[in-house]
């Protein structure tokens, strides 16, 4: 009985050890699952919050121009791969002496187009809308040679053909209007990639576009920014590495300093354009509060003026004639339209080169 009674009793056991391991499985299945389910939250997580923090790189200001160099001598788009990166808040100077709508342009004492300045206002972000301002004018050293070119981008994917270069505005058409036409030290010499970047949300325009949409969600405040440009020159060089673009809503709702790259991938870009004919001996600057005894800026040579009687019409369509294009306030241009009169007509040649594209597509009062 004894015998019988220890061998029941290690047959229990062992069916008992079974059924423990059995049930511990799941849980330990339970467990890993578990830990790799949060690891992989936690992996996410740290994805998103690289990719939602990616086009923060802030760096002192004294290690601007040199990383500046550093990128566009690797002919890289920096490390948004669109051509700018924030560098923390706003870094304002000199503003004690204008008032809102008031802006000013300087030269540095090479004659090269320097820091651009203004406090922008709501009415003049309103009075620009519509169309384009006024024509593109020639920088300080604007390069005699601008061939035209194609820039691929690693962002997108998509490949640029057009000119080389652009006649960039520091502070825009789309935010001072007709007064970002005042002076061409308002203009520098850059890529097509440092006007609108690998997107065309990019570059110059990333800062741009900033201030605009504070515009759009604030109609009719007195709130102003203080907007302010400051090209950034290695040595003697004529064209400029990159751009820092401060802007400061009075609000505070805006405060952000943004670098752009003067670069284009996969080009060489020749920053002497051996263009000495602009150069002067002062650092001349014209605001809107100077009286008109001020020294003027160099003049850009004066844009051919294009007859009305080159475009044709058709029902409620004007066709601009072969060549010719109409430039929107957006940049963008157009074979056929409604309402010329809200649009630039020019050559398409002055239309890449200004930076304008083609549109992508037409709609009820423009057709590219």
């Amino acid at each position: 009985m004894k015998k019988y009674n220890n061998s029941n009793q290690l047959t229990s056991n062992k069916i008992f050890n079974r059924v423990l391991l059995l049930s511990l499985i799941p849980l330990t299945l339970l467990s890993i699952i578990g830990f790799s389910g949060y690891t992989e939250a936690k992996t996410n997580s740290n994805k998103a919050k690289e990719t939602i923090t990616s086009n923060i790189q802030v760096i002192p200001s004294e290690a601007i121009l040199p990383k500046l160099i550093e990128y566009t001598n690797a002919k890289s788009a920096g490390p948004t791969e669109n051509y700018y990166w924030e560098n923390g808040t706003a870094k304002l100077s000199n503003f004690d002496t204008l008032k809102a709508g008031e802006y000013k342009f300087e030269a540095d004492d090479k004659g090269r187009s320097s820091t651009a300045r203004a406090i922008l206002t709501y009415s003049q972000y309103e009075s620009s809308k519509g169309s384009r301002q006024g024509q593109p004018l020639e920088p300080p050293f604007w390069p005699k040679n601008n061939p035209k070119t194609a820039i691929t981008f690693s962002l997108t994917g998509k490949t640029y053909h057009g000119y080389q270069f652009n006649r960039s505005h520091s502070i825009a058409d789309s935010l001072l209007g007709k007064d970002s036409y005042t002076s061409n030290f308002n203009f520098t010499t850059g890529t097509r990639s440092q006007n609108v970047g690998a997107n065309k949300n990019g570059g110059m325009r990333y800062a741009e576009e900033l201030a605009e949409k504070y515009w759009r969600s604030h109609s009719n405040t007195t709130t102003t920014i203080s907007y302010q440009t400051t090209p950034l020159y290695n040595e003697n060089e004529t064209i400029p590495r990159g751009s820092i673009v401060d802007l400061k809503s009075s609000d505070g709702i805006i405060d952000i300093e943004i670098v752009v790259i003067n670069s284009a991938e996969g080009l060489d870009i020749d920053y002497n354009s051996n263009d000495t004919s602009t150069a002067t001996s002062e650092a001349p600057m014209q605001s809107s509060s100077e009286p008109t005894t001020s020294v003027e800026p160099t003049p850009a040579p004066e844009q051919p003026v294009v007859p009305d009687t080159n475009y044709t019409t058709s029902g409620n369509w004007t066709i601009a004639a072969p060549g010719m294009v109409f430039i929107s306030n957006t940049n963008r241009y157009y074979s056929s339209v409604t309402n010329p009169q809200n649009y630039v007509y020019t050559t398409q040649d002055n239309a890449d080169a200004s930076g304008a594209v083609r549109a992508p597509r037409g709609n009820q009062y423009a057709r590219p």
